[in-house]
C-alpha cells in the first residue's frame, strides 16, 4: 500500500492541465443546444403540437395521444440529427442519484431491415423493472413493475448518444417511488394557495412559480490518490487520517487564485452544463483546500432540481477526463469544512412580481410582509419537518461544527427588517385603527425598499435567512436532491398561505376592511412566531442554551428526525395538502432509515478492514524496525549509555503497542455490536441501534490510528495523507 501511495503522488506530480476543446467564448451560440426546449420545438413540431406542449407547461393541461405521437417524432427527428442512438426516461428514484435505462430507436420495418422508431406512447409512459428500487415496503418484491411518466415541464436533453426524458417513477399501484412526484404536487399546492392570497393585492395573478438558486459545494482530489484511498473509493469519505499541519486556517483558500488545473476543469464543465441548459454562472474556491463551489442563475424549482441532479453527473465525468474525483460528500475530511447546497428559494408570480422582495408602495410592501411572515411562521411551525428534510448521514458529520448551521433550526431577517415587524405590532391593535394609525402604518412599511436597499446585514451562520428578496436554506447537504428539502418547505408555506386565508377572511366577514384585516394577522403571526427568529450567532453554545429557552428543538440524532416525518403535525401538512398519502409517506421515511443502517454499515465495514488489514500490520512493521534498533544498540552501548539512548524508542515502541491494542479491541467490539444490531428486522430500531452502538467507534477507533500517522515511519505509511490529499493540485 505505501508504494502504491507514493506511485500516486509521482503520478500527480507529473500532471498537467488537459487542453480544453475549442469553444465559442460567446455562450449563447452554444447555450441549450442539446436541450429540446421551446425554439427546438417551433422548429420541429407543428403549430398545434407546439401550443399543446407549452399549455400543458404553462397550465398542467393534458397532452393527447396525437399529440404526443407528434411531440416525439419531432424529438427523435432533433436527436437524430445530434446523433442519438438510444432514449431513456431520466428520474430520480428514492437512492442518491439518478436511473436511467437505456433503449435503441431501432425497430423492424414492415418489409424487414431496420428503421428508426419513437412513439407518443414510447415517449409518455414506460414499464421499468422497479424490483432492485427502494420503496419502504410499498410494494412486494415480485411485483416488479413500476411506471415512468413523462414529465412536460422538463424538457428532454441529450447525453453522448442518449435521448433523455425527464420523467416521474410511480409504483404498479400508483404510489410515488421518486421525488419528482411529491415535488411537483408541492409546487401544484403552493402555487393554488399562493395565488389566492395574491388576490388580496392583485387580481391579474393567477400562477404561481417557485424558484430555486442552488450553489454546490464539492471537492476535488487527484485521481491516482483517491485510487490510492480504499475509504474514499467505498465511502466517498476519509474514514482516518490526520489534520494537516496547515489546512484553512489562513483563510487563503477562500475566493483564492483557481489552480490552472482546476479552472481547465471549470471550463470544461461549464461548457458542458451550457449545452444542456444548465445556467452556471458563478465559480470560485471555497473555505476549505481544495473546495470549490459553482452555482447558476435561479430557476423554476422542478427545473433547477433537475439541474442540479444532472450537474452532479456532469461534473464526475468531466473530472475524469482532467484526473480528478469529484467529492459530494458532506464531510469528506475532519477538521475542515465540508459541503454543502444552500438552496435560495422565492416566489414569482406570472405579473413578474417577486413576492420576497419589497414593492414599489405600501400595498406592494404590504404584500410582501404578508409572504415574509407567512413562510417565518410556516418555518417555526414546522421546524422538525424541515429538520428532518435535510439531516441525513453525512450532513449530521456536517452541521454544527462551525462551518454550516447547527441542527437548531431558526430564522435571520437582519436588523432593518425585524425593526420593522417590530413596529407592526407595536402600531397594530385588534380594534379598529385610527385613520393616522393607518397611515404612520402604511408611511413605516413605504420604507421598507429603502432600509433593504444596499444592506449588507448578512448572517452566514443561520440555517434559514433572508438575504433582499429570497430565503436562503443553507443547512442542506451537498449530495442531496434538493427536491427533499423543497417538497417540505414548498408545501408548509403552501399549508401556511391557506390558514391566512382563512384568518383574513374571518376577519373581513367581521365587517373589517381588507387592509386592516391583513394587517391584524400578520401582526399576530410575528408575535407568535417570535420565537423562531435569531440575529446571532448559530454557532454559539449561547445560542443553544437561549434556542432551549424559548422551546426550539435541537435534534441531532438523524433516526429521532426521521421519525418525525410520522409525527401528527407532520402528517397533517404532508398527507393533508395532498402531498403524499399516509402509505407512500410511511415507504419513503423506511427508505431513508434503511439508507441511514446502510451507510454506517458500509463505513464500519471499511474502517475494520483499513485498521486490521494495513494500518495494524504497517504499525506492527515500524515497531519491529524499533525493536531491532534497540536490540541493536543494546549490543554496543553499555547499561547505563544504552538506558539513556534507548529510553525514548522504548516508550514509543510502547506507545505503538497501545494504539494497536485498542484499535484490534475496539474494531471487535464494533464488528459485535454490528452483528447485534444486523438481527434486528425494523428498520427504525435498526438505525437508532447503529446510531447509538456502531457510530460511536469510528472516531474511538479514528484517534488511535491517527496517533500513529504521528508516529510510524512516513516512508511506509499505506495512505495518502491530509497534507498529499489536499494540496496537491
Amino acid at each position: 500500500m505505501a508504494e502504491l501511495r507514493f506511485r500516486a503522488l509521482q503520478e500527480v506530480f507529473s500532471r498537467q492541465p488537459i487542453a480544453v476543446e475549442n469553444q465559442s467564448n460567446e455562450v449563447s451560440e452554444y447555450f441549450a443546444e442539446r436541450v429540446f426546449d421551446k425554439p427546438k420545438m417551433q422548429k420541429y413540431l407543428s403549430r398545434e403540437a407546439y401550443l399543446s406542449v407549452t399549455r400543458a407547461i404553462e397550465e398542467g393541461t393534458a397532452i393527447h395521444r396525437k399529440i404526443a405521437d407528434q411531440v416525439a417524432s419531432g424529438m427523435k427527428a432533433w436527436a437524430l440529427e445530434f446523433g442519438a442512438t438510444h432514449y431513456t426516461h431520466w428520474f430520480h428514484p428514492l437512492t442518491d442519484g439518478t436511473a436511467e435505462k437505456h433503449d435503441g430507436f431501432i425497430e423492424f420495418g414492415d418489409y424487414g431491415g431496420s428503421i428508426e422508431s419513437f412513439s407518443g406512447k414510447l415517449l409518455a409512459q414506460q414499464e421499468p423493472d422497479a424490483s432492485s428500487f427502494p420503496s419502504g415496503g410499498i410494494r412486494n418484491t415480485f411485483e416488479a413493475r413500476g411506471y415512468t411518466a413523462w414529465d412536460v415541464s422538463s424538457p428532454a436533453f441529450i447525453v453522448g448518444e442518449t435521448l433523455c426524458i425527464p420523467t416521474v417513477f410511480v409504483s404498479y399501484t400508483g404510489e410515488a417511488l421518486d421525488f419528482k412526484t411529491p415535488l411537483l404536487k408541492a409546487l401544484a399546492a403552493i402555487d393554488k394557495a399562493a395565488a389566492d392570497v395574491c388576490h388580496y393585492f392583485d387580481k391579474n395573478v393567477n400562477k404561481i412559480i417557485p424558484t430555486l438558486g442552488w450553489e454546490q459545494e464539492y471537492f476535488l482530489i487527484d485521481t491516482a490518490l483517491f485510487q490510492a484511498r480504499p475509504d474514499l473509493i467505498l465511502t466517498n469519505r476519509t474514514l482516518m487520517g490526520h489534520q494537516s499541519s496547515k489546512d484553512q486556517q489562513l483563510d487563503d483558500h477562500y475566493f483564492g487564485s483557481i489552480p490552472e488545473r482546476v479552472g481547465a476543469f471549470m471550463k470544461d464543465f461549464e461548457m458542458e452544463a451550457y449545452k444542456l441548459g444548465i445556467p452556471v454562472k458563478t465559480r470560485h474556491n471555497e473555505v476549505a483546500p481544495n473546495q470549490f463551489e459553482c452555482a447558476p442563475i435561479f430557476e423554476e424549482v422542478n427545473l433547477a432540481n433537475d439541474h442540479n441532479q444532472l450537474v452532479m453527473d456532469v461534473m464526475k465525468r468531466v473530472a475524469s477526463k482532467h484526473n480528478f474525483r469529484v467529492l459530494l460528500h458532506e464531510k469528506p475530511f475532519a477538521g475542515i469544512n465540508g459541503s454543502g447546497k444552500h438552496n435560495n428559494w422565492s416566489l414569482m408570480t406570472n405579473t413578474n412580481v417577486n413576492l420576497l422582495s419589497p414593492g414599489k408602495n405600501p400595498k406592494g410592501n404590504l404584500q410582501f410582509l404578508t409572504f415574509l411572515v407567512c413562510v417565518v411562521k410556516a418555518i417555526y411551525e414546522n421546524q422538525d419537518l424541515i429538520r428532518a428534510s435535510i439531516l441525513t448521514a453525512g450532513n449530521a458529520q456536517r452541521l454544527g461544527a462551525n462551518e454550516a448551521p447547527p441542527a437548531i433550526i431558526s430564522i435571520f431577517l437582519g436588523s432593518k427588517l425585524t425593526a420593522t415587524l417590530d413596529e407592526i405590532v407595536e402600531k397594530v391593535t385588534d380594534s379598529k385603527m385610527t385613520p393616522d394609525e393607518k397611515t404612520e402604518l402604511k408611511l413605516g412599511i413605504g420604507k421598507i425598499p429603502e432600509i433593504l436597499l444596499d444592506n449588507t446585514d448578512r448572517n452566514r451562520t443561520s440555517p434559514f435567512a433572508f438575504t433582499g428578496n429570497r430565503f436562503e436554506f443553507r443547512a442542506v447537504g451537498s449530495s442531496a436532491n434538493c427536491a427533499s428539502a423543497m417538497i417540505v418547505l414548498n408545501t408548509a408555506v403552501a399549508d401556511q398561505l391557506k390558514k391566512f386565508k382563512i384568518d383574513v377572511d374571518a376577519i373581513i366577514n367581521k365587517g373589517v376592511k381588507k387592509d386592516e384585516a391583513i394587517f391584524q394577522v400578520v401582526k399576530k403571526y410575528i408575535v407568535y412566531s417570535e420565537k423562531i427568529r435569531f440575529e446571532g450567532d448559530s454557532y454559539s453554545e449561547e445560542w443553544k442554551n437561549e434556542a432551549a429557552k424559548r422551546g426550539l428543538t435541537n435534534i441531532t440524532s438523524v433516526p429521532e428526525s426521521l421519525a418525525l416525518y410520522l409525527s401528527h403535525k407532520a402528517k397533517k401538512v404532508l398527507i393533508g395538502n395532498g402531498i403524499f398519502v399516509e402509505k407512500e409517506l410511511e415507504g419513503r421515511v423506511e427508505v431513508e432509515f434503511e439508507k441511514f443502517t446502510k451507510k454506517i454499515q458500509i463505513e464500519s465495514r471499511v474502517l475494520g478492514d483499513l485498521a486490521i488489514n494495513h494500518i495494524v500490520p504497517t504499525a506492527i512493521q515500524y515497531q519491529n524496525t524499533l525493536i531491532e534498533n534497540v536490540s541493536g544498540l543494546k549490543n554496543i552501548y553499555n547499561e547505563d549509555e544504552f538506558n539513556e539512548l534507548a529510553g525514548a524508542r522504548k516508550e514509543l515502541i510502547k506507545e505503538i503497542s497501545e494504539h494497536i491494542s485498542i484499535i484490534k479491541a475496539k474494531v471487535y467490539e464494533m464488528v459485535e455490536a454490528r452483528k447485534v444490531a444486523n438481527k434486528i428486522e425494523n428498520q427504525k430500531n435498526k438505525a437508532f441501534a447503529y446510531e447509538k452502538n456502531v457510530n460511536p467507534f469510528f472516531d474511538k477507533i479514528r484517534y488511535h490510528i491517527d496517533k500513529l500517522e504521528l508516529i510510524v515511519d512516513n516512508e511506509i505509511w499505506p495512505l495518502p495523507k491530509y497534507r498529499e490529499l489536499l494540496f496537491t493540485r
